[in-house]
């Protein structure tokens, strides 16, 4: 599925109702008092996360959203009624960012969360408040107050619990075809990917996860090369990284971009110090290299070549050797992967359950 994960749109709240001048007219009461009701208080916006939303795609279309105006007072001491507050959905994973002052004002992160983004106007006061005993018969009320407004950009950062990256062409997207059923675009091309793509990897009934393909990093990728910046920040909330590398680089081509030719062990220090640029978390999470396109090499070479990539880097965590265009060697990470948060789960359980015994 493609990714729309930047957007600009505008959040309009409702004004408040005007206050109301009014004077108690009944028969036998010829000179009755004030008796002008408040204005109702303007609706508010506010987004709520959906899991069931994946894109930002139909703010590409609507971009303005208002909310309802309160309504005006009205004699007999009658309220306005007050404007109905807009609920605008946005996909669990939504950043909300003040265009203005470039804050961060949420991060929704859990379906159904709600967040404030443009606060309804007060109602005017209706002149029944004006009375005093030194005037009788105020003709004094307020107008409703204006609705907040603001310019917003909503971000969107995947909630994936594997990220996929690497050099372009490294075999990403073939990847994630072969153990999922996405379905992006694969080309001998650099650049092929660019949107992100989800796919559900399920290991057995009721037991998956979900595994992103990032596009392609290049060199400067912190800096917003390649537009670096808005591709690795999908990687923050991974809770594992899947380093994939060309263990069979082509001989480098001055018009590919400059991204092949380059041998796999400089692939793999190059991602890295663009992950540690951009924020040296990233450098710390869980990540498992992946050896792919080993198709590409003989088969009595390919893990005496491997073994030389892993050498030469000093590489401490686990490994692969795949071939993901012909699904060699990739399920049995899929089934690692799963046993992986497994333990995570399993671990959170028992630290709640110790933090909760102290608590008692």
């Amino acid at each position: 599925m493609k990714l729309v994960d930047e957007a600009e749109i505008q959040v309009i709240a409702g004004n408040g109702g005007n206050g109301c001048v009014g004077f108690r007219r009944e028969k036998f009461i010829p000179l009755g008092g004030p008796d002008g009701g408040d204005g109702g208080d303007g609706g508010s916006v506010w987004l709520v996360a959906d899991e069931n939303l994946n894109t930002l795609v139909d703010f590409r279309h609507q971009k303005i959203f208002r909310a309802q105006r309160g309504e005006n007072g009205m004699g007999r001491q009658m309220y306005g009624k007050a404007g109905e507050d807009l609920v605008v959905t946005v996909p669990v994973g939504t950043v909300v960012v003040n265009v203005e002052t470039d804050e961060v004002i949420g991060d929704l992160t859990r379906h159904g969360e709600r967040l404030l983004v443009a606060k309804g106007g007060k109602g005017g006061l209706g002149n029944m408040h004006f009375k005093s005993s030194v005037n009788r018969a105020p003709r004094k009320a307020l107008p409703g107050l204006p609705g907040e407004q603001r310019t917003l950009r909503l971000e969107l950062k995947l909630l994936a619990d594997v990220g996929l990256l690497g050099f372009p062409n490294a075999g990403k997207s073939t990847f994630i075809r072969a153990v999922s059923a996405a379905t992006p675009k694969v080309a001998d091309y650099p650049f092929t990917t660019l949107y992100p793509n989800l796919g559900v990897v399920s290991v057995e009934p009721h037991r998956s996860f979900v595994i992103a393909d990032i596009p392609g990093l290049i060199e400067g990728a912190a800096e917003g090369a390649g537009l670096g910046t808005q591709f690795l920040k999908h990687l923050q909330r991974t809770r594992l990284l899947l380093h994939l590398v060309d263990i069979a680089p082509m001989p480098y081509d001055s018009g590919s971009g400059g991204v092949e030719g380059v041998s796999p062990a400089a692939q793999v220090r190059a991602i890295e110090r663009e992950l540690e640029k951009h924020d040296p978390a990233l450098l710390a999470k869980p990540r498992w290299l992946v050896l792919n396109k080993a198709d590409l090499l003989p088969e009595e070479e390919r893990q005496a070549a491997a073994q030389a990539v892993i050498d030469e880097l000093g590489w401490q965590d686990r490994w692969y050797l795949v071939s993901a265009l012909g699904r060699e060697g990739t399920w049995p990470i899929m089934l690692e992967a799963m046993a992986f948060f497994d333990r995570l789960r399993e671990d959170a359980r028992e630290a709640d359950a110790a933090a909760g015994g102290r608590g008692g």
